[in-house]
């Protein structure tokens, strides 16, 4: 009876979020997922990032979520940014797919000559495909009321098995820099706004508007440290998500092309998990790892195991010469 019981609650919350979007515990090294206007928003000339997400493998097939992301600052004008994101997410029996590329193109204002404050905009344009694999699902129709019996006819009329639509939303970032070193962002997001049809049964089945508000910040503790405290809400359609949290970073070498980093935190998300996250710098390479520790109603079920995540960043540097003007010398000195 509590198998019952624990399959009913977790089919219950597989349903609702079944049209809900992908969501990331290490959002802050997915600077695309939180907003196209942080596309080419970072020091360097080329951003490349990915991310792998593997969830509720103690309870039934994992939910595995994959994100490549491609940003760049343009060198004839470094007030403009242009992202690309890719991203694949595959979860439950029925191999629900969906597969998303997204163009973010963005434009930074600064507030100030000294570059201390500035102000972001970004517009996210992008492609949509979700299709799932109908046989890989089980029905009360096919239970005779012994055994289940996978040859019994069924009577679900599905129109189609593949949907694809077109997906926008649009972003504003603003940050400043204190005098103390220390960085301040503060971010919305909508995505979702066409509210595209992803019905698979010939009803017309909206896609809810996904609404995001994050913070992250920067405070320098000292030569070497750095708190790192972070702030994410988002809500669609009933679907809400708080996370908040806080990392320190620890500088173990900067030097000229030896720079050495470490950090790690601890997050909570709101009514679901707890998860701990640690990371490592090597010059322009980052890498990242957390773990979910589930304490939502799923428990008895999943035994807290949530799932793992890994982030990888590589940033590319073009060094610029600096141009000296040479003054040439009158003939009578």
């Amino acid at each position: 009876m509590n198998k019952i019981l624990v399959f009913f609650l977790f089919f219950t919350c597989f349903c609702e979020l079944f049209a809900q979007d992908v969501h990331w515990s290490q959002f802050t090294e997915n600077q695309l997922y939180l907003s196209p206007a942080n596309s080419g928003n970072f020091e360097g000339t080329t951003r490349l990032s990915a991310q792998y997400r593997d969830q509720w493998r103690s309870v039934t097939k994992p939910f595995q979520s994959f994100s490549f992301n491609f940003d760049k600052r343009l060198e004839k004008n470094e007030n403009f940014g242009l992202g690309l994101s890719f991203l694949n997410d595959v979860t439950g029996d029925g191999k629900f797919k969906t597969i998303e590329v997204n163009a973010m193109p963005s434009y930074t204002k600064l507030l100030k000559k000294d570059s201390s404050q500035s102000i972001r905009s970004g517009v996210q344009i992008g492609f949509n495909h979700r299709q799932f694999t109908f046989p890989n699902f089980y029905f009360d129709e096919q239970y005779n009321g012994i055994s289940y019996d996978p040859n019994s006819p069924i009577t679900e009329n599905l129109i189609t098995d593949k949907k694809n639509n077109l997906t926008l939303g649009a972003g504003l970032v603003y940050e400043f820099r204190s005098k103390k070193k220390s960085t301040h962002k503060f971010g919305f997001s909508a995505y979702n706004l066409n509210q595209a049809n992803q019905g698979f049964y010939g009803q017309k089945v909206k896609r809810d508007p996904r609404i995001l508000f994050f913070t992250i910040h920067q405070l320098k503790l000292g030569k070497k440290s750095v708190l790192i405290p972070s702030f994410l809400f988002q809500l669609q359609g009933t679907y809400r998500e708080l996370i908040v949290g806080s990392q320190i970073k620890y500088t173990l070498k900067n030097e000229s092309k030896n720079y050495k980093a470490i950090y790690g935190g601890l997050f909570l998300r709101n009514k679901d998990a707890i998860y701990l996250n640690m990371g490592l710098n090597l010059n322009k390479l980052q890498f990242g790892l957390s773990y979910d520790i589930n304490i939502s109603s799923l428990k008895p079920a999943s035994a807290g195991k949530g799932g793992f995540e890994i982030s990888l960043i590589y940033i590319f540097s073009k060094f610029k010469a600096k141009q000296i003007q040479h003054r040439i010398c009158p003939e009578f000195i």
